[in-house]
């Protein structure tokens, strides 16, 4: 039985989270969380917030085993980006693209 939760337009570089997220990928959920919770990015907030919305999504269902569950995938898409414009030299201005992530993260049961 597979569990799921999305985050949506998330204000932090999906390039930054991909990098978080392949590190919990296959991992226990119990693992996957302590990992999470003690690296410093702010990405790895996301995914934490993620992944106990999902944990929470397969308790609700009925007959799983939560501590069983293991983190199938992680899936960062790009979402919008804010355009802004920074000033530079001689009157001149620069684009600044802030970029947002689409966060899905799928639980399953199984072994790691």
């Amino acid at each position: 039985m597979e569990s799921k939760a999305i985050a949506k337009f998330q204000r932090v570089s999906p390039r930054k989270t991909r990098l978080v997220a392949r590190n919990v990928q296959g991992l226990g959920v119990e693992d996957a969380m302590n990992i999470l919770r003690f690296t410093p990015n702010k990405s790895a907030g996301v995914i934490y917030g993620v992944l106990k919305s999902a944990l929470a999504n397969a308790s609700q269902l009925g007959g799983v085993d939560v501590d069983a569950m293991v983190v199938k995938e992680v899936v960062v898409n790009e979402g919008p980006s804010w355009k802004r414009f920074m000033p530079r030299a001689q009157g001149r201005a620069s684009k600044i693209h802030k970029r947002t992530s689409h966060v899905t993260v799928i639980l399953a049961e199984g072994q790691e």
